[in-house]
């Protein structure tokens, strides 16, 4: 990847429909309220393949993460292979990295899965969803996963706050918004020092949580996907522009929300001239270790 080229580094980019499996239409329903709630409009009628994605992203000279989200325990929904994205990853570097996820629920075997992402795919850190995937950041049920994260000193993202998943559905779709809380990140940051934590999304409503232990914790940064920087909190732009001016990421969540999007209203939020590359590249170039990889 030539980080002289790109225009920004998207931290969070979602992979949704798999080039070599059927797409499971169980639990669309979720896709369907979430794209209502997002406003999300999507081109083709359709979310965008892998293929597509990486040429989104090269025509904009925009590097990506791409992950998809192993809620397969909870919602018995198939997961997009993390084999699949770690691969396209692999041909594409100049634009791409792969994280991989996989449900914490899977225990040990999730854990021989990690390790084989990480040996033989080149996976550079991992995806969780503590409400999809109902479990609280800090149980126990997680810790062997984030010690083979931790032993390869890699980076660990956590969805926070309020999930647009399940939004406006009966119930929420059963989804719980409490095990996205911040603070239970609080616990593993300290437990894994040696573990890159990305809080992702501003954690509304417990934002103060998010700044508080991006704050506390040197391992712990924050990505501003999910939403457009229009609607950052005070608070949150005061720190990024000040505290934490090489804590924060630049993340879209596409597809739901477009780089085109974000990156527009970014420049009319209120960030420092100084701050903005910062949080567009080069701290992303750091948390990955682009810098260690020309």
């Amino acid at each position: 990847m030539d980080i002289s080229k790109l225009v920004a580094i998207d931290t969070h980019v979602h992979a949704e429909i798999s080039c070599c499996q059927p797409p499971d239409l169980f639990g669309k329903e979720f896709d369907d309220a979430a794209d209502k709630y997002f406003g999300t409009v999507l081109k083709r009628g359709r979310r965008p393949t892998i293929p597509e994605t990486i040429e989104h992203y090269r025509e904009r000279n925009i590097g990506f993460v791409m992950f998809t989200v192993d809620c397969e325990a909870n919602l018995g929904r198939r997961r997009i292979p993390n084999e699949e994205i770690a691969e396209f990853a692999q041909n594409n570097p100049d634009i791409m990295v792969a994280f991989a996820s996989i449900d914490p629920h899977k225990g040990k075997m999730g854990v021989r899965e990690a390790r084989k992402l990480v040996e033989e795919y080149g996976v550079r850190g991992f995806k969780f969803h503590p409400t999809m995937q109902a479990f609280f950041a800090n149980d126990r049920l997680a810790y062997p996963l984030y010690e083979l994260i931790a032993e390869y000193r890699l980076t660990a993202v956590f969805h926070s706050g309020h999930s647009g998943m399940g939004s406006g559905m009966p119930g929420g779709g059963g989804l719980r918004l409490k095990y996205s809380e911040p603070i239970y990140l609080d616990d593993v940051a300290a437990d894994f020092p040696d573990m890159n934590i990305v809080i992702a999304h501003p954690s509304w409503p417990w934002q103060d949580q998010a700044l508080s232990i991006a704050l506390h914790k040197p391992n712990v940064y924050i990505d501003l996907s999910g939403w457009s920087p229009k609607y950052f909190s005070p608070a949150l732009i005061q720190h990024a522009n000040t505290v934490l001016k090489r804590k924060m990421l630049f993340g879209s969540d596409f597809p739901l929300i477009q780089p085109d999007r974000w990156l527009e209203d970014f420049g009319q939020a209120g960030f420092r001239d100084e701050v903005r590359p910062l949080i567009l590249k080069q701290n992303a170039v750091g948390l990955l270790g682009l810098d260690a990889a020309q």
